[in-house]
């Protein structure tokens, strides 16, 4: 049984995903306002957490802001009106790792948060014995998958997601190679993923501006995808 928190200020909605979600086996804590979410969060130490953007005393924004200080794991998914879309594209590049616009499906909400429990199951020491590895470089720099940390020649450190993370593993796995769109969601937000590209490319973004003087190294292939020059 999965443990997510739920901050969402409409109750209707708030009430709708507490069915969806525990009819579905998790078990749901909730939280009407930004304030009350990072309040449970520090208690109940989820395993994902569904987060509205436009919330009473503290925002979406800030409540990601302030767990990804501590926690680049914690899978967080933006909820947003269909309207917002922008909203949340911002807010992906705070860290979080997906958004869902409302109205949204039980199956895509379920989906959605399955890939993503499946993903942080994974710990950051099986993903390094995994690979073989848990420091790699990257260009000029290197990755600390154990620690999410990109560390420059001059030895200051940069703080990765878990997003972030997967994307220079894979990159640094398939040096010159094209790696689709699609390939890059199955792999890092599960096969069949329901979402947009846009949630990829903002991740691409946010990575690029932390690789500083190595972000020409992730080549965009026009229609296709990414490559990764080493």
């Amino acid at each position: 049984m999965s443990r997510i928190l739920v901050a969402e200020d409409d109750p209707a909605i708030r009430e709708g995903l507490i069915a969806t979600l525990e009819s579905d086996g998790h078990e749901v804590r909730t939280a009407r306002d930004g304030a009350e979410a990072l309040a449970l969060y520090a208690e109940e130490r989820p395993d994902l957490l569904l987060l509205d953007i436009m919330m009473p005393k503290k925002s979406g924004y800030e409540v990601c802001t302030e767990i990804r200080r501590t926690d680049p794991a914690l899978p967080i998914l933006f909820l947003t009106a269909k309207a917002g879309e922008e909203d949340a594209v911002l807010g992906l590049g705070l860290g979080a790792d997906d958004y869902i616009a409302k109205p949204f499906g039980v199956r895509e909400l379920l989906a959605r948060v399955a890939a993503a429990l499946r993903r942080a199951a994974v710990s950051p020491a099986q993903k390094a014995s995994q690979d073989g590895a848990s420091t790699f470089p990257f260009g000029m720099q290197s990755v600390d998958s154990c620690r999410y940390v990109l560390r420059a020649p001059d030895g200051t450190e940069q703080p990765l997601t878990e997003r972030e993370l997967g994307l220079l593993r894979l990159f640094a796995a398939h040096p010159g190679e094209v790696l689709t769109r699609d390939r890059l969601l199955d792999e890092l937000w599960g096969v069949r993923y329901l979402g947009t590209t846009r949630t990829l490319d903002q991740h691409i973004a946010q990575l690029r501006r932390k690789l500083g003087p190595d972000a020409e190294r992730i080549e965009t292939v026009h229609g296709i995808g990414y490559r990764y020059r080493a």
